[in-house]
């Protein structure tokens, strides 16, 4: 109880925290939690600055790449029910030709896709396609490809392989991918969490916290309380009519690399799955061997076998930041000459998965042997000071530590 009560206590931002400054934060949330639930809890900064409503730990933020994991939760769910195959080929059930140009003879996996060793990469976009476009026209882009190695043999993060998983995702089943998330992942968990708003209900999408520049001038999700008016990219003529909507041709349209919103409560949900395996509040998601799985790590850095930073504009990180990766789980603290992988500066192997986009910087971690873990995110620093032990933003070293964020 007195656990349960303090979370609430932070929650409601009755902690006393620094002050925030011109140059510093627009918001912070910070939750600890174990196996049994949340521990403690801080919150402190503006959801909203021109409404002037207060940050808590039940607030809803696109949370940025970590919108990956629940994909892949929700992948693997499907896997379990043998409606997708990790090793498979996936262009048959895509029903169109997914191949590396110059490896055509390599078949790209959900495995690849997932642990981000497909040959992709981002420089022919990944989010811009519009309601009726296609995903097969950005892969059929040279650009879209490493020219330089076979799928399986790099790792280079690419934003892009996810909505190839989602458009999988909706092959297998017939449904549109965000309902298809709800169903698989959010719902089961009890989450108010929704990729898009679309299945947000009213109250939560009341709750959204807004993404500022610099300048505290919002670039996302200043919802004024009520959905968007159109949750995706519009037509190529300006329309928003998602009938248009076809199984498996547009999986980047929901944003699964990153369109997910969730508070931070949230994500202690989901961290707390890790810790038990697949299994969280009764509700079982996953058998402990797909989460194994999951977790892996796939690939391990050495040198000439990856890429250790994101090469996206919208990411912060600093080469060393991924050593360790398995399917959309990262491993931190890796002991290996170049990875700078542990902004909690311990050595301790914690997994989970990071975030960074439109000024938002957000993780989640839990220690497995320990049986504890922590959620954050920081907002409207688009420019973070860079960690001084770690490939990591001085601010998510902060909030990892459990300090208020400055910069």
């Amino acid at each position: 109880m007195l656990r349960y009560a303090f979370a609430v206590f932070a929650a409601l931002g009755c902690l006393a925290s620094p002050p925030l400054h011109a140059a510093g934060p627009t918001a912070w949330v910070r939750v600890a939690f174990d196996r049994d639930g949340v521990v403690s809890a801080r919150a402190d900064g503006f959801a909203d600055v021109a409404a002037q409503r207060r940050i808590t730990v039940d607030d809803p933020v696109r949370i940025a790449s970590l919108s990956k994991f629940v994909v892949a939760l929700g992948a693997m769910r499907l896997v379990e029910q043998g409606k997708l195959d990790l090793d498979a080929d996936l262009s048959p059930l895509l029903g169109w030709r997914l191949r590396h140009p110059a490896f055509p003879d390599v078949p790209i996996t959900l495995r690849l896709l997932l642990s981000h060793r497909a040959g992709l990469t981002d420089d022919a976009g990944y989010y811009a396609v519009p309601l009726d476009g296609a995903l097969k026209d950005v892969t059929d882009d040279p650009r879209a490809w490493d020219t330089a190695h076979a799928p399986g043999t790099f790792f280079r993060y690419a934003n892009l392989d996810f909505p190839l998983v989602a458009s999988a995702m909706e092959k297998a089943t017939g449904e549109r991918f965000d309902r298809l998330i709800d169903r698989l992942v959010l719902r089961p968990l009890k989450l108010d969490a929704c990729f898009n708003w679309t299945t947000c209900n009213a109250a939560t999408v009341a709750r959204a916290v807004v993404l500022y520049d610099v300048n505290r001038m919002p670039i996302r999700d200043d919802l004024h309380g009520q959905s968007p008016e159109c949750p995706v990219n519009r037509a190529t003529h300006g329309g928003c009519d998602l009938s248009q909507w076809q199984a498996g041709r547009n999986g980047a349209l929901f944003s699964p690399q990153g369109g997910l919103r969730i508070s931070a409560s949230g994500l202690a949900t989901l961290g707390r799955l890790l810790l038990g395996d697949g299994e969280v509040d009764g509700v079982r998601l996953l058998s402990r061997a797909s989460m194994r799985t999951l977790i892996g790590p796939e690939w391990t850095y050495s040198d000439g076998n990856g890429v250790t930073a994101e090469e996206d504009d919208s990411s912060q990180a600093q080469r060393g930041f991924f050593c360790r990766y398995g399917l959309a789980v990262q491993t931190l603290a890796t002991s290996r000459e170049g990875c700078r992988d542990d902004p909690f500066g311990d050595g301790v192997a914690r997994v989970g998965h990071a975030g960074s986009a439109y000024g938002l910087l957000s993780g989640l971690w839990v220690d497995r042997t320990r049986g504890t873990g922590v959620a954050y995110f920081v907002t409207g620093l688009p420019d973070a000071a860079r960690g001084t032990q770690s490939a990591f933003t001085a601010a998510e070293e902060a909030l990892a530590r459990g300090e208020a964020p400055t910069r």
